[in-house]
């Protein structure tokens, strides 16, 4: 199954794409958010256009794993976005994804403060990459 992660900003969205047969999620582009409509009509083109099956959206929860309206708010968005695609959708706990894409970029040679977008898409394969493990096993 073709899978297409999200990692929502309020300024920019990061996405992956996967496959559950091959189990790697790769950064795919990151896309400009002016608007819930917008972004939808976008991500329904990708998810088109990648033929991704599932959507796996980033669900920012505390520390302690408990949800706030910041997760909250990524529910109804990702819930909106499912009806609107027609894909099922799941929701995976990005706590410290950004951090770790930062991480991950500097151990690669580029600075995350130089190429955010990078950051964004990263911080998508990550929560990506957690769906395709639970998948897996």
């Amino acid at each position: 199954m073709r899978f297409l992660g999200i990692d929502l900003g309020a300024k920019r969205v990061g996405v992956a794409v996967g496959d559950s047969r091959v189990g790697v999620a790769v950064p795919h582009t990151t896309l400009r958010r002016t608007g819930d409509r917008q972004l939808i009509a976008e991500l329904k083109a990708l998810a088109l256009e990648t033929d991704t099956e599932v959507l796996v959206v980033g669900e920012p929860r505390r520390l302690d794993g408990s949800f706030g309206s910041a997760a909250e708010r990524a529910r109804a968005f990702a819930e909106r976005l499912g009806r609107a695609c027609e894909r099922p959708v799941r929701t995976v706990n990005e706590s410290l994804t950004s951090v770790e894409a930062e991480r991950r970029l500097r151990a690669a040679g580029v600075d995350p403060r130089k190429h955010p977008e990078r950051v964004d898409a990263t911080a998508a394969q990550i929560i990506l990459q957690e769906a395709l493990d639970r998948e897996a096993g």
